[in-house]
């Protein structure tokens, strides 16, 4: 008896783990989608290309600006994971320079994401800590050159702050 009831207390646990979520799920797994109210928008995935140095490394991105947009100023991102490791996935504000977005790595420091399970199939949602000003920002894999997805945010007041939660 004390052994099922000690089942029953860690199946609980586990369960405990997860977020309760019934938004709509990626249609694409390890692509972050922005998630604003009832829809989800694929994030714009690029190649980023190393340039410099050793010491001094910048990623370039191709194309002065995402086509991918949002007006909220903390987004949360949604994540259907296989590959990719969520809780490893940083999020930078680039600059744009020559019609290319770029980030460097002397100057560059990771904006704060709160990243939490919503199901135990890997589902994830990765919101973002910190308010963000408008501009170009990529969300990207830690250590990784392989993959970036820009996002711009653009400008849109109070208003659209959690309006995708």
């Amino acid at each position: 008896m004390t052994r099922r009831v000690l089942l029953v207390l860690v199946a609980l646990g586990f369960a405990g783990l997860a977020q309760k979520y019934d938004g709509p799920t990626p249609p694409k797994k390890d692509v972050p989608y922005l998630k604003e109210a009832a829809r989800l928008v694929a994030t714009e995935a690029v190649q980023a290309q190393q340039e410099g140095k050793k010491d001094d490394v910048t990623y370039v991105m191709a194309g002065a600006s995402s086509p991918v947009t949002t007006p909220l100023a903390e987004p949360v991102f949604i994540m259907q994971a296989e590959k990719i490791v969520p809780e490893r996935m940083e999020l930078y504000k680039l600059e744009t320079k020559g019609g290319r977005r770029e980030l460097q790595t002397k100057r560059a420091h990771a904006i704060q994401l709160e990243v939490t399970r919503l199901s135990a199939d890997g589902l994830w949602k990765l919101e973002v800590a910190e308010t963000l000003e408008p501009g170009e920002y990529s969300l990207s894999p830690k250590d990784s050159n392989q993959a970036f997805w820009g996002v711009r945010h653009r400008s849109g007041g109070q208003a659209a702050r959690r309006a995708s939660q």
